[in-house]
Order: structure tokens, then sequence, then C-alpha cells
């Protein structure tokens, strides 16, 4: 596996490695790189069963698994990102901007902090939702723009970006597990 040489980074000099995009991913947060941890299999079904739930609306909107987006000085991957379908690049490049809903499913030995302080800076950069989703406690964490954090769980019907009928509770989501 290759590693980064330096503790910090420019965001120009970290977009021109060429082994960003290797599996898993690596990231930029405050100048620092590294990288995403390798997903579980529970991580997997949740990963596959939320895309396709979110696609299945038929909407403006479209979610993708391990998407770059590149902000002014961070280069993020969330697990899922969900964007407008207008936002997306005409051609072919990296995707500029924060998604408008980020979804993270926690890792074990994955850094929680570590995700709220993304999804922080990718709310700060217009992001509309967020979501950590912890298989182990299974709960949902939910940040908002307003600074709120939000834990759901049981029957509470989660959180979703407007206008997606969601309609899914965290038990609802944490069955997909059994």
């Amino acid at each position: 596996m290759t590693s980064f040489a330096v503790t910090t980074l420019s965001l120009d000099s970290f977009l021109e490695q060429e082994n960003i995009d290797e599996s898993p991913a690596w990231e930029l947060i405050k100048g620092v790189p590294s990288q995403k941890p390798m997903p579980t299999l529970f991580h997997s079904i949740l990963q596959k069963r939320l895309t396709a739930l979110i696609d299945s609306f038929n909407s403006a909107y479209e979610a993708f698994p391990e998407f770059r987006c590149v902000l002014p000085e961070n280069s993020v991957v969330p697990d899922i990102a969900v964007v407008k379908r207008d936002r997306l690049p005409k051609e072919n490049g990296p995707f500029i901007g924060a998604p408008d809903w980020a979804i993270e499913i926690l890792s074990p030995n994955q850094n929680v902090t570590r995700l709220i302080y993304k999804l922080q800076i990718c709310l700060g950069e217009g992001m509309q939702l967020g979501w950590i989703v912890d298989p182990t406690e299974q709960v949902v964490m939910v940040l908002l723009p307003s600074d709120r954090l939000v834990l759901q769980r049981g029957i509470d019907e989660l959180i979703g970006l407007d206008p997606l009928p969601l309609k899914l509770t965290a038990d609802g989501l944490f069955s997909w597990l059994q």
C-alpha cells in the first residue's frame, strides 16, 4: 500500500497524487490525508440498500457510493453522497462542492469524532443533511445545518432529505442486517 510521505498537504498537491482513488479511497481533511477503512459486510449491505432506496424515488436527486467531493480546502469521499442531478458536472471530472446529503456508515475501529468533523465541514459548505449510521449501537446520528445533532433509534422515523419520501425507521434500516 502506498502512503503519503508528508503529514500535511495542500488540496492541489493532494489531488495530484495518483493513489487517492485506490480502494479504499483517500480523503484530505484540513491538510491531513487519510485512507478510509476497508468496508465490512454490514457496511456494504447498508450502503447498497440505502443507495437503491434513495434512487428508487426517481427524484431530482441521485445517490452515489464512494463519490469524491472537492471542497475549497478539503476532499471528502462519503460512503454515500446524495446530489441533486443539476449540480453534477456536465463532463467527466471532479464534483466540486459538498453533497446535498452525506451518509457515513461507521466501521469497527473508525473514529466517530472524525466523521462528525467531516460532516460539519460539509455542512459549512452548504450540505443540507448528514448521517452517521452506527450498526453496532443501532443508532443514526443526524447532523443538520442548524448545528443540531439528533440521535435516532428504534421506531424513530429517520430524518431524510426533503422532498424524498424516505419513510424509514431506524429499526427498518437495521433490519436489513438480519
